[in-house]
């Protein structure tokens, strides 16, 4: 039955115009993963190569997330991966307000269609968005909630490769988590 709900939301997703940023994508980006998940990692929004592939963590931070979830133990094929916004906002900037306020009801949903025992927040914006706090450097490593682990986003990353042991760090702690 999960997988059949996920696929209605996946497609409500994909045919979304309740904000304008689906004028400008070619693909919406609902996520991908096993369902029922564990393990759900959350991050801001799709860029360029997600929103040509409708798949996402496809582009350089993709291949980032999937160098760390290896060195971590982690199969990407046993986590559900998603962002807070689904489209792609122009130029890659950041999601504002309204637009995470519009896409929220769609991240709920895959929440509970899915069940995960842990989500990882990946980056302020998804902190923001489902905690309503954001602090990366001070919330993470933190489990949040009983189910709510926060990191930093692989753009981040990308960008200062000296954060690359505590993201690794961070995300073999989702393996250790109990429900």
């Amino acid at each position: 039955m999960n997988r059949v709900d996920l696929s209605r939301l996946d497609q409500q997703i994909c045919t979304c115009r309740l904000c304008s940023l689906s004028e400008g994508r070619k693909c919406a980006v609902p996520g991908s993963g096993p369902a029922p998940a564990d393990i759900m990692l959350v991050g801001e929004a799709p860029g360029r190569e997600e929103d040509l592939t409708g798949r996402p963590f496809v582009g350089r931070a993709g291949r980032l997330l999937d160098e760390a979830l290896e060195q971590a133990g982690l199969e990407r094929s046993k986590v559900f991966i998603t962002s807070v916004i689904k489209c792609r906002p122009p130029h890659n900037r950041k999601p504002k307000k309204a637009e995470i306020d519009q896409c929220r009801p769609y991240l709920q949903a895959q929440i509970d269609i899915l069940h995960p025992k842990i989500i990882c927040l990946m980056g302020n914006t998804a902190a923001l968005a489902v905690l309503g706090r954001q602090g990366v450097t001070i919330l993470r490593g933190q489990i949040m909630q009983d189910r709510f682990l926060v990191t930093y986003h692989p753009a981040a990353v990308l960008r200062n490769r000296n954060l690359m042991n505590d993201f690794v760090s961070d995300l073999k702690g989702l393996n250790t988590q109990e429900p």
